[in-house]
């Protein structure tokens, strides 16, 4: 019983995080960053200043904190290990953003784009997030890092995946930059894949064996 309480919690706890994320990337789009507190977020999702703060320590954190190195550690991490580096962190790069675009049909963005979409432009245009941004770029290295250097002794083999990983998150950014200015015309996925592909000379799931 006292899994399923802490299961319901937990599941609680998401939710509310996700709405209160929602109504704050929402201002921020519609007031401005500068111009939205934290005290408007809590009003608009319901809750009060301190719920807001203990599911989101700082206000730059309304519009950074995301699933997406927990997403792609496990992708990474269950790729066949015989696969290129490239390949592999490239592949989970793709289908995490699948995962969290949620799939379109048509020609119009899903709710998931939209959100993502809002929060990318926030990221790109606030001076007080890019360098925060920064920070996250990082945080995602180390998730796939340690997701591939998990049983590395060899301070080579690690470097190499430090190197990989930099070299594939650069092409995600690039792909990231691009669907923003394109207003998410273009599935991300695919832009994903076409950055890596530029990269790197093949498509996501073909990289060359020396990668």
């Amino acid at each position: 019983m006292s899994d399923q309480h802490s299961t319901l919690r937990a599941h609680r706890r998401a939710e509310t995080q996700r709405a209160i994320q929602a109504h704050a990337v929402r201002l921020f789009a519609e007031r401005g960053y500068d111009a939205t507190t934290v005290a408007d977020i809590a009003a608009a999702a319901g809750v009060s200043p301190m719920t807001v703060y203990r599911h989101f320590p700082t206000k730059e954190d309304l519009v950074l904190i995301d699933q997406h190195g927990r997403l792609v550690a496990e992708r990474v991490a269950a790729s066949p290990a015989a696969q290129p580096l490239v390949r592999r962190i490239g592949g989970a790069l793709v289908d995490s953003a699948a995962a969290l675009t949620g799939g379109r049909q048509g020609a119009d963005l899903t709710a998931n784009e939209q959100f993502l979409l809002a929060r990318l432009r926030l990221m790109i245009s606030t001076p007080a997030l890019r360098a925060r941004h920064l920070d996250n770029h990082y945080a995602l290295q180390q998730a796939i890092v340690g997701a591939l250097a998990r049983d590395a002794t060899d301070p080579d083999t690690v470097f190499r995946i430090r190197a990989a990983a930099s070299a594939c998150l650069a092409a995600m950014h690039t792909a990231l930059v691009r669907w923003a200015e394109d207003d998410g015309r273009t599935e991300l996925p695919d832009l994903i894949a076409k950055a890596l592909a530029a990269a790197f000379g093949d498509d996501t799931h073909g990289a060359g064996p020396n990668a």
